[in-house]
């Protein structure tokens, strides 16, 4: 019997510069099923090199790792145009380390401390391209993605983005609304031009900074 795609599982690289810490993140994953851990590295150039040769799935990436940085990983990687969403996972959270790592083009960011499953659901979601931002990290955006323009959302504006925050896929925020994918993205860019941001994680942070959600 032909094995379906939905069934395989989903491949990690692992990027820390703590032993330990991969070690962990590496048995945590490979106890549950769905999960297959193809490498790790301790930098983010041994992160790169890695993402290149086993072309996993989702690479889970701290940021400050002596010998290369995760910022700097993931925009190489965007230059790269490599398939893997970038998920970062760190003990930092502050507005200089959130924003850049998402425009360069993280699928999305979580604390160390985040539970085992929310872990899990976040690694399943980046793997499917679906933006991945804690609430948490979120408010640490609003130095940073906060703009002048107060023109308000529409109603549909408002459903499209409290579905992107529930990493909701274009198609499916289509198929719930009963709209077209088209009509979607349309949404998706006036969002995006009244919240002055240029990507769904922000628009996100934006959101929950503002207060349109949550």
């Amino acid at each position: 019997m032909t094995t379906e795609p939905s069934d395989a599982p989903i491949t990690l690289l692992i990027a820390d510069d703590h032993p330990v810490v991969r070690d962990g993140l590496r048995g945590m994953f490979e106890s549950a099923p769905g999960f297959a851990v193809l490498g790790e590295a301790s930098n983010g150039v041994e992160a790169v090199g890695l993402a290149v040769t086993l072309d996993p799935d989702v690479v889970l990436m701290d940021l400050r790792m002596p010998g290369g940085g995760g910022v700097d990983a993931i925009a190489e990687l965007a230059r790269r145009r490599s398939r893997a969403k970038v998920l970062v996972l760190t003990t930092y959270d502050t507005d200089s380390d959130t924003l850049p790592a998402i425009e360069a083009g993280a699928t999305g960011y979580l604390l160390k401390d985040a539970p085992r499953d929310e872990l899990f659901t976040a690694v399943r979601a980046a793997a499917q391209g679906r933006t991945v931002l804690s609430p948490a990290v979120a408010s640490r955006l609003v130095s940073a993605v906060r703009t002048p323009g107060n023109e308000p959302l529409s109603a549909r504006e408002r459903e499209v983005l409290a579905l992107v925050a529930k990493g909701t896929s274009n198609r499916e925020i289509a198929r719930v609304l009963f709209i077209s994918e088209a009509t979607v993205k349309t949404h998706l860019t006036h969002l995006y031009t009244k919240l002055g941001v240029k990507d769904r994680a922000a628009a996100v942070a934006t959101g929950y900074e503002r207060g349109i959600l949550g």
